[in-house]
C-alpha cells in the first residue's frame, strides 16, 4: 500500500495528512453541577422561609402544661406562678375604636369607615408600622384593607422603638360596623388582633 497525495482541487479527507478534529467537550458535568447547586439553594431558601415563619415567638414559655398533681397531694411550700413573676405583656398590643371619617382631598365621596388604632411596642426590638399592615374585619366577617390617604388622621408609617406607641386611623371603603382590627408585623409576620370598642 502506497501513500498518495490527493489530486489538486479535490477535497481532503480525514486522515490525509491532517490531524483529526478534536473531540467535542462534554458538558454533562457542568449541567449536573449546576443542577445540584440549584437543589441545595432551594433547600436553603426553604429553611430560611421556615425559620422566618416559625421563629416569631419571643416568649420562652413551653407549649406543654405540667402534669396535674395526684389527688390528695398539695404543695403548700411552692409559690404559684402568679407569685413568682408578674404577667408578661404581649410584644405588641393593639387597641381600636370606631371614629367619624374625616374626608381628605383624596377621598372619592363619603362612603368610608374609619377606625382609630393605637399600636404599642412592648417588645425589646424596633417595630415597623405601616397602614398597609392593618386590616379591619366587620361584624359580618368581611376584611377591609386600608384605603390610603382618604382620612386626614391616617396612621403614619413609622419605626416604633421599644415602649413607644402610635395612634392613627385605618379607613376601609364602604359603610360597615367594625368588629376588630388586625396588625401584622410586616407582610408575613405575626398577627395581633384588637377589638373595636
Amino acid at each position: 500500500m502506497s501513500y498518495q497525495q490527493p489530486q489538486p482541487g479535490q477535497p481532503q479527507q480525514p486522515g490525509w495528512g491532517q490531524q483529526p478534529p478534536p473531540a467535542p467537550k462534554k458538558k454533562t458535568g457542568k449541567i449536573i453541577g449546576f443542577g445540584c447547586l440549584g437543589i441545595v439553594g432551594l433547600f436553603i431558601l426553604i429553611a430560611i422561609i421556615a425559620a422566618v415563619a416559625g421563629g416569631g415567638d419571643d416568649s420562652p414559655e413551653s407549649s406543654t402544661t405540667p402534669p396535674a398533681a395526684s389527688q390528695g397531694e398539695t404543695k403548700k411550700d411552692e409559690p404559684t406562678k402568679k407569685e413568682e413573676e408578674p404577667a408578661k405583656k404581649a410584644p405588641v398590643t393593639v387597641t381600636a375604636k370606631q371614629v367619624d371619617f374625616k374626608k381628605s382631598i383624596l377621598a372619592e365621596g363619603d362612603s368610608y369607615t374609619s377606625v382609630q388604632v393605637t399600636i404599642t411596642n412592648n417588645s425589646k426590638n424596633d417595630l415597623d408600622i405601616n397602614p398597609l399592615y392593618v386590616t379591619i374585619t366587620d361584624t359580618g366577617g368581611s376584611k377591609h384593607t386600608a384605603e390610603l390617604g382618604v382620612d386626614e388622621d391616617q396612621l403614619d408609617t413609622v419605626n416604633l422603638a421599644p415602649g413607644e406607641n402610635v395612634t392613627g386611623t385605618i379607613t376601609g371603603k364602604g359603610k360597615f360596623d367594625a368588629k376588630y382590627v388586625t396588625y401584622t408585623d410586616g407582610l408575613i409576620g405575626d398577627s395581633v388582633r384588637g377589638d373595636v370598642s
